[in-house]
């Protein structure tokens, strides 16, 4: 049988028994080259060889037909295992493809994220900057403002002072003029005594009222 392989048919060794006939053969005597058999152990040997041989035929035919089956079962699982890591290498090389679509993605969204942050950030800087000067010029106009109007508060106190200080010397000048007025009045000479006594009706020095 072939690669060894005894064949057992009813348990009936058909290789065994193929062995033992020729074993008969070779252990036969020769004669002229002739070999001389026992011919009813050969016939007999023989006959046990051909009526098991059709069964072991056929239990060589179920043999190699269930060698086939299996070897085709396990064709059949192979190449499941084979679509399955296909369909398993498509399937991570598709995730793979989203993983970097997926980062291609995110970089994309980073990308305009730093941008608009960036944009606002200016934006925001032009913003306070313009705030800034807005204020600036808010404070400059108070302070300004502020100016004028304590400029325009001096200037109305000066001229209030002024009016109040001219007043007072008005009323100072007027005070000077009686003051004076009555220095003089009070400088010129007085009328003297005979004078007063030659005049009609005046009373002579000594004369005193009777009681």
């Amino acid at each position: 049988m072939a690669n060894g392989e005894a064949v057992r048919v009813g348990g009936v060794d058909i290789q065994r028994e193929l062995e033992k006939l020729e074993e008969m053969i070779l252990d036969s005597p020769r004669i002229f080259s002739r070999t001389i058999v026992n011919e009813d152990q050969l016939l007999d040997q023989l006959a046990l060889v051909q009526i098991n041989l059709p069964a072991a035929f056929e239990e060589a035919r179920k043999l190699l037909q269930h060698k086939e089956e299996v070897l085709l079962e396990a064709e059949q699982y192979a190449q499941e295992i084979i679509e399955t890591a296909e369909r398993r290498a498509a399937q991570i090389l598709d995730e793979m493809g989203l993983i970097r679509q997926a980062e291609i993605e995110m970089k994309q969204i980073r990308q305009r994220v730093q941008q608009e942050c960036e944009a606002a950030q200016e934006q925001a800087m032009t913003e306070i900057e313009r705030m800034r000067r807005q204020a600036q010029q808010e404070l400059d106009e108070m302070r300004r403002r502020a100016i004028a109007e304590s400029e325009d508060v001096q200037a109305g106190a000066d001229d209030y002072a002024d009016r109040v200080l001219q007043d007072l010397e008005q009323q100072f000048n007027e005070m000077l003029r009686v003051v004076r007025n009555g220095r003089q009045q009070l400088t010129v000479e007085p009328p003297s005594r005979v004078d007063s006594a030659s005049r009609p009706g005046s009373a002579r020095t000594g004369d005193r009222p009777k009681k």
